[in-house]
This record gives structure tokens, sequence and C-alpha cells, in this order.
């Protein structure tokens, strides 16, 4: 079999397939990693078969269905689909990690974070997130001009789609970019006019956990997705809708979005709970009402 280490060609398709940029270089991450691995070995099934044990060894099995998903994206691109790798089946979480889980309070409390200590474009980032559901590499479609519509078009994944911006969320950033004397483009730029790094976005927001309160696990830009996820469907529980806001072709990946902590779940069965008891004390006390007038009956003969 032929050499299989042509990785600059592998990027360049999928650059022409407009992968998104994120996407590309985790896929090209992963296959260069099997790929030392490897070493100079032949391609063959029980090679491929090998590496999948060894990433059961050492990840969780999301992680090693998501590095299998990039080899096998690569073994179609060499034309071997034959040699593509079964994903580990995997039982659909019920609930959301509590830990994890960002609250509307948590949100609040970071969003008063950045504005006491000055960080005003840190604060609107946030807020743009939570009130969007756009990811963190959409922000750059947040542009002036769109402010002025109150639409923007997003581009990513190779799909386009709209999403309404909320009136006072425009309001703040059109200020926001007159004090800045940005007049079109993206809203959140450096300083030399280039999209702002998603990783310098997350170091930012990390600095907040101490003095906002909120556990560092929980503050990641992608959170802010979730959170916008189950605060829309807690308003409207249309499933679709949401799905449509945020880009997802299927509705299996927004039931994600929207799944709740354990804790919650609790609750709501607690209250079931009361309603239960409730009810079963009025089922009681009508039972007891209809014993007691049965006795006045025979009382009365």
């Amino acid at each position: 079999m032929e050499r299989y280490d042509s990785l600059q060609e592998f990027e360049n398709e999928l650059i022409k397939e407009e992968y998104s940029l994120n996407t590309i270089k985790k896929y090209i991450r992963d296959v260069k990693r099997f790929l030392q691995w490897n070493r100079e070995r032949e391609l063959t099934s029980n090679n491929l078969m090998e590496w999948k044990r060894d990433l059961i060894r050492h990840y969780a099995p999301t992680s090693v269905n998501s590095m299998l998903a990039s080899l096998n994206h690569y073994l179609e691109w060499l034309g071997y689909p034959q040699l593509k790798i079964r994903f580990l089946p995997i039982q659909q979480e019920i609930f959301a990690k509590p830990e994890r889980e960002l609250s509307e309070q948590d949100y609040r409390s970071l969003l008063n974070t950045a504005e006491k200590n000055g960080k005003h474009r840190l604060a609107l980032i946030l807020k743009t997130l939570a009130l969007t559901g756009i990811r963190i590499s959409e922000l750059e479609f947040i542009t002036v001009e769109s402010l002025k519509m109150g639409i923007a078009s997003i581009w990513n994944k190779g799909k386009a789609r709209k999403i309404l911006l909320p009136v006072k969320l425009c309001k703040v950033l059109r200020e926001y970019c007159k004090r800045i004397k940005r007049e079109s483009g993206s809203v959140f730029v450096t300083r030399t006019g280039r999209p702002l790094n998603r990783s310098n976005i997350w170091r930012e927001m990390k600095s907040l956990f101490k003095e906002s309160g909120v556990a560092p696990e929980k503050i990641f830009p992608h959170n802010f997705r979730h959170l916008f996820a189950r605060t829309f469907y807690s308003i409207n529980r249309d499933l679709v809708r949401l799905s449509d806001l945020l880009g997802h072709s299927n509705l299996a990946t927004t039931r994600i979005y929207i799944r709740e902590s354990g804790n919650e779940h609790r609750r709501i069965l607690e209250k079931m709970e009361r309603i239960y008891e409730m009810r079963e004390k009025e089922d009681k006390k009508i039972l007891h009402n209809q014993h007691y007038v049965v006795n006045l009956t025979c009382c009365a003969r």
C-alpha cells in the first residue's frame, strides 16, 4: 500500500469542503497523532484496531469516538472506506453534569465581575454569547452592519443561517463601537483589526472565577451556548426552532444542549411527590366525609 502521509493535501481538501478552521485543526492533529503512532507500518485493519484499543486505554469513550471520526474521514479521503473503524457504543446521558452546568446566576456573577473590573469588552462578549447562542468561532459575524439591521448572517461548517439580535444588545454594542470608533466590520477585534483569538477569550473568562465565585470548570465559551439553549427552551418549548437557531442539522444534538442537571430533575420529582401526597390527603378527606355522611344517615334511621 502506498504511503499515506500527505497531510497537506488532506488539509487542502478539508478547506475545499469548507470545514471550519477549528475542525480542520482537530482532524489534522488527530490524524498526525495516528501516523506518529503507526510509524511506517502499512495501513491494515489489525493496525487500526490496535490503535483503537490504545485510545480506549487512555481516553474517555466520547474522546475516542471523536478521534476515530477524524481518522475515518482521512481513510475515506485516501480511498479506503473499507478500513473505517466502528465507533464505541455510548449510552446517551440523561442528565448534564451539575459541576459543569452554568446557571443564570453564574452568568450574572461573571458579567458583574467583568464590568466591575473594567473588562467592558469581555462583558459584552459574555452578553453576546448568552443572548444569541452563537459559537465563539462565530463571534466575528457580529458586525457593525448587523447591529443596524438587528440580524446577523452566520457562516459555519459550510452552512449559512441568520439570527436575530436582541434590541438592547444591539444598542449597547452600537455604543461600544461608537466609543472605540469602529465604523464597519466585526465588532470584537484586536488592535490590529483581526478577529479575537478564542484562546485569549477563554483565558480572560477564566480570570473571573475567583472574584465571581463561579467554579472554573463552568467557565468556557461553549457553556454560554448551552445556557442560551436551556433558557430559550424553558420559555419556548420548540425544539425545532431552537435547533435552527443553533445551526444544528440533527435534533439529537439540540437535545444534548437542553439537558439539565440531576438536581433539577430531583426538584421536579420532589414536586411530583408533594402533588401526590396532597391528592392522597384530599382523597382521604373525601373518603372520611363520605363515611361521616353514611354514619349520620344510619343514625337518623
